[in-house]
């Protein structure tokens, strides 16, 4: 087991602007987005390799603004980085399952570390509601499922209880449709 750090404040947010800035409610962690920049998103989530030239053209307005406008999303941080997008399946991850936790109450905070350390835990999600954590967890088979729920992650202290949820199939989404 890895030593234990404190998972970061969501209200400790470095990236917060004054209302006024970016004319903006109060309390708003980042710039609003115009339609453009959220046709921009959506071009670079269908297609994050394409050119900045043919991005221009699709979002009809000049180079020059484009790259103003991804240096500002990513700057922002609204734009994190860019990558692939891999089919679990294909790549021998056949077996995926959303898996709830529930924890002791203090350690919550300190289990976020030993859950990325995890083999095949794709994402951590902290929830409120029936339980505390929700993990995606994408596995060769059943058996390596097995293992990473009875074995990995009922060892960790603070863990209280899991339930496993079998996904059988997945769609695609996009939250900027």
């Amino acid at each position: 087991m890895s030593d234990k750090q404190s998972f970061p404040d969501p209200f400790d947010d470095q990236t917060s602007f004054p209302a006024s800035a970016h004319g903006g409610p109060p309390g708003r962690t980042v710039a609003p987005l115009d339609d453009i920049d959220r046709a921009m998103l959506a071009e670079l989530s269908a297609d994050g390799r394409l050119a900045v030239r043919a991005l221009a053209e699709r979002l009809h307005i000049s180079r020059t603004n484009a790259y103003a406008r991804l240096e500002r999303l990513m700057a922002e941080g609204v734009i994190t980085g860019f990558g692939a997008r891999i089919d679990p399946r294909r790549a021998g991850l056949g077996t995926s399952a959303y898996i709830m936790v529930t924890v002791e109450q203090t350690s919550w905070r300190t289990m976020a570390t030993d859950l990325h350390e995890i083999p095949y835990v794709d994402h951590v999600t902290l929830v409120g509601g029936d339980f505390d954590i929700l993990l995606l967890v994408r596995t060769p088979d059943n058996t390596t499922l097995r293992d990473v729920v009875l074995e990995r992650l009922q060892a960790l202290d603070g863990v209280r209880s899991t339930r496993t949820w079998l996904i059988f199939e997945e769609l695609p989404g996009s939250v900027l449709a």
